[in-house]
């Protein structure tokens, strides 16, 4: 698969290892699954990393010391921004690498404080917030579903008459589908609007990076049959250059829209799959994304590709696991080389069809075991199994929750050999997950 424009496949990735002055900044919440993954990225590439995080001591608890810790207040991303540039003035930073979409923002700021190559904070904004990118796609001319925002403030009476049905909710600051349900009617549009509350409320509680202007409207989107893809790109002076593209097997079509499957190199047709690059590139152009990681979602509607979701940031979880290229060069060690100013020859992905499932929590409760792990692991062209959530740990499912219990990889011949793969492993696992016990 080619660059966006439909310029010819470039060669394998190289990765010209030259010396450099200064650190690579990795801003990587606590949460973050991916520490481990871009740490070992950096020893590989031999270049010198500092971890961003929200809770430094948590970081070094679970992964152990890297080689330097950063507090950041994440939830004001200016005061980031200048701490960030306080750090510098002792201790060169060469590029900063965001780890999600709350810190795209304090990527591009600190990246615009320090002369780096960096997307436009506004932009960085833009894509973070739902309702605004819808906006600055519409104005662009570039497809998206059509929408209406509404104050939560006003309660849903009023906007459950104002839009067309199917449709679907979905609050504008919140990621990984964590609140985004259809509704199919006013009755039902009304429930699923009080419901969003709670969720935000919960959020809220949880002290997660947004503040409360993301909190304050809600986004309502009309319902867009079809397959979804995801695709992973690389902006390097505006100029989008597609990593991969995936596609979701499984239907995405509501109440919910807990991912699973992803599985690459796509198997729709060349032109549609030429359409969904060339609308990908457009929607980051009208976004005035410039530089570094985007993940973009869209629907294949029968008019054609539609944008969801252009984010300023790399795929998340452990699914970068599924990704190598050239001769097995990772994706974090792409973004690294990009942002340490480090040459990049070409990109291309691996022959080998490649996928990932994300382990849905079927319920909710306490995950008190797992079974059949061994026999998942033994299904031909499974790659790897990680369940990332412990024993006796609370779990909920979609859409009041955001995670997953772990993550499932397979590599075959083909993708339909990885989907089956996937679905045979998945089939062989017993979640063992408890009620809690009342409080007394």
């Amino acid at each position: 698969m080619g660059p966006a424009g439909g310029r010819p496949a470039p060669g394998p990735a190289t990765i010209d290892r030259m010396a450099g002055t200064g650190d690579v900044l990795l801003l990587l919440p606590t949460r973050s699954y991916r520490t481990d993954d871009f740490l070992s990225a950096a020893r590989r590439l031999g270049v010198g990393v500092l971890v961003g995080s929200d809770l430094c001591h948590t970081v070094e608890e679970r992964v152990g010391a890297p080689p330097g810790l950063v507090s950041l207040d994440y939830r004001r991303p200016e005061r980031a921004a200048a701490q960030i540039a306080a750090l510098a003035e002792g201790h060169p930073i060469r590029g900063v690498v965001p780890g999600d979409d709350g810190t795209s923002v304090i990527a591009a700021l600190a990246a615009e404080r320090l002369g780096l190559p960096h997307n436009p904070p506004a932009a960085a904004r833009r894509a973070g917030h739902k309702a605004e990118s819808r906006r600055a796609l519409r104005a662009a001319g570039v497809p998206v579903p059509r929408f209406w925002t509404f104050p939560r403030a006003g309660g849903p009476d009023g906007p459950a008459r104002a839009v067309e049905y199917p449709c679907v909710l979905k609050p504008v600051g919140l990621s990984a589908s964590r609140g985004v349900i259809r509704a199919d009617d006013p009755a039902t549009f009304a429930a699923t609007w009080r419901r969003i509350e709670r969720i935000l409320e919960k959020a809220a509680s949880e002290r997660r990076p947004g503040g409360a202007a993301a909190r304050a409207e809600l986004l309502v989107e009309a319902f867009v049959p079809g397959a979804e893809v995801a695709l992973e790109g690389l902006l390097r002076g505006g100029r989008l250059e597609v990593l991969a593209l995936f596609d979701k097997p499984d239907p995405l079509d509501g109440p919910h829209f807990e991912e699973t499957l992803y599985v690459t190199p796509s198997r729709h047709p060349p032109a549609l799959q030429a359409a969904v690059e060339r609308v990908a590139a457009e929607a980051a152009r009208a976004l005035g994304l410039l530089e570094g990681p985007v993940h973009a979602e869209l629907r294949l509607s029968p008019q054609g590709p539609v944008v969801l979701e252009v984010a300023a940031r790399s795929i998340g979880g452990l699914c970068a696991r599924t990704l190598r290229f050239g001769a097995g060069i990772s994706l974090e060690e792409l973004l690294l080389a990009h942002a340490a100013g480090l040459p990049i020859a070409a990109l291309r992905r691996e022959e080998r069809a490649a996928g990932v499932m994300m382990l849905p929590i079927p319920r909710g409760g306490i995950l008190r075991g797992v079974e059949g792990v061994e026999a998942a692991r033994a299904v031909p062209g499974v790659e790897d199994l990680v369940i990332t959530v412990p024993e006796g740990r609370e779990v909920e499912p979609l859409p009041e929750g955001d995670s997953y219990l772990g993550f499932l990889f397979a590599r075959a011949a083909t993708p339909a050999e990885v989907e089956e793969a996937l679905r045979s492993a998945h089939g062989r696992l017993r979640f063992d997950i408890r009620a809690p016990l009342p409080t007394v």
